[in-house]
């Protein structure tokens, strides 16, 4: 007995995805975080590297993972009640902690009540796998996030009950819906709030009210969901997202602690009752350990803080250095791609071009993401780059004077 021939057969399997260029580069060991100091940002160093590097790469927006209310929050929460929880939830493996940040995220996003998760991943899941039957039909967004992909996956969704629409195309949406058969009982029309490649987000006040208008075909309606992982946070007037700046709070929010609020953990939003099925029916929370009190302590701590006068400062900060960045790449002659957010996506449109410009970044001490083909279409490629209210506008004329001698 043992592994050696799946090892062989999984040896041509990763040869294979290295030779069609799908395969992860091996994985940097952050060993060293610097605080901002004067006009810089945080620095971080890396296992085998001597120099400090900038994080454009990081999706903790709003800079709060280093705070040290979160830190004191943690502390306090795992002194009183131990690093771990030592059961599932419905086994008394629930804590204050975990019902405190369950009430706060639902007041945040204005939803009646919410369940939190392990991740945002782990949410999705287990929301398809609570309301999904034989007579749901689901339909996305084509660039939706691979938890939704799953999701449906997983919840057994067969072909004939799924729909796809074009990127934020409105007209096709329509068309997904009129294509539903009438013996379905129940539409869901699930969604990223940012396209977190691309940062660019989808028009929920347009989504809501297309689908409002074909509620009544259907017993149970047209349910409306948003995976703001990468919005809630992030932007809006208060930190609320997608929904706040499109003016229009869909049926369902699914998000993440993990990115803005600079955390752990994921959460589904909405009716008390969608909630209890989710506690009921999702094999994703059911049967696995939650969040220790820690996250949840931190969690609740970092929405209270982007709540507050010192979040919208945050907010502010956020908003001028990503503006300072797209402003900078316009000036450069170089292309982008529209939008509110900090995820500010640098059009390289050529494979080797970008694996040149993410390697020059990188000798120079910035850490960020390309995407290349054929990850992404051939005249797609792209370097991702992530504004966080950390970055200063030294660090910020620091990339672009980067980028200026490289093109």
């Amino acid at each position: 007995m043992g592994t050696d021939k799946l090892d062989n057969s999984l040896d041509m399997e990763l040869t294979a995805l290295k030779e069609e260029g799908r395969a992860k580069a091996s994985e940097r060991i952050i060993q060293g975080y610097m605080p901002p100091e004067d006009s810089r940002g945080p620095r971080y160093r890396l296992v085998g590297s001597g120099q400090a590097f900038m994080r454009f790469n990081s999706n903790s927006y709003l800079s709060l993972s280093h705070h040290p209310e979160l830190i004191a929050a943690a502390d306090q929460a795992t002194r009183e009640f131990g690093v771990g929880p030592g059961a599932v939830r419905f086994i008394d493996g629930t804590f204050i902690h975990h019902v405190r940040l369950e009430e706060r995220i639902a007041g945040f996003v204005e939803k009646p009540a919410a369940k939190i998760f392990n991740s945002a991943y782990t949410a999705n899941c287990g929301l398809a796998l609570s309301i999904s039957s034989k007579k749901t039909h689901w339909i996305g967004d084509q660039l939706n996030h691979n938890s939704i992909i799953r999701a449906m996956r997983i919840s057994n969704v067969p072909s004939q009950n799924k729909g796809i629409y074009k990127h934020n195309d409105m007209a096709d949406l329509q068309r997904c819906l009129d294509a539903v058969s009438l013996d379905m009982e129940r539409v869901v029309v699930v969604f990223d709030g940012i396209f977190s490649m691309r940062g660019d987000y989808a028009p929920i006040n347009d989504i809501v009210e297309i689908c409002r208008a074909c509620e009544d075909r259907f017993t149970d309606g047209v349910i409306t969901v948003v995976d703001d992982s990468h919005g809630i946070g992030a932007y809006g007037d208060t930190g609320r997202g997608t929904p706040e700046f499109a003016g229009a709070w869909p049926d369902v929010v699914v998000g993440t602690f993990g990115k803005a609020f600079g955390v752990n953990g994921g959460f589904i939003a909405g009716s008390r009752t969608l909630i209890e099925s989710v506690r009921q029916k999702a094999d994703t929370y059911i049967y696995t350990n939650p969040l220790s009190v820690a996250d949840c302590a931190a969690a609740v701590t970092a929405i209270d803080i982007c709540d507050s006068s010192q979040g919208r400062k945050l907010l502010a900060h956020l908003k001028e250095q990503t503006n300072r960045f797209r402003k900078g790449l316009t000036k450069l002659g170089l292309e982008s791609i529209p939008g509110p957010h900090p995820v500010v996506p640098l059009m390289v449109r050529d494979t080797a071009k970008t694996h040149a410009l993410v390697k020059y970044l990188y000798d120079n001490g910035v850490l960020v993401v390309g995407l290349t083909f054929p990850v992404v279409p051939k005249g797609d490629e792209t370097i991702r780059f992530q504004i966080n209210a950390c970055h200063t506008p030294g660090d910020i004329d620091q990339v672009l004077d980067l980028l200026a001698k490289f093109v």
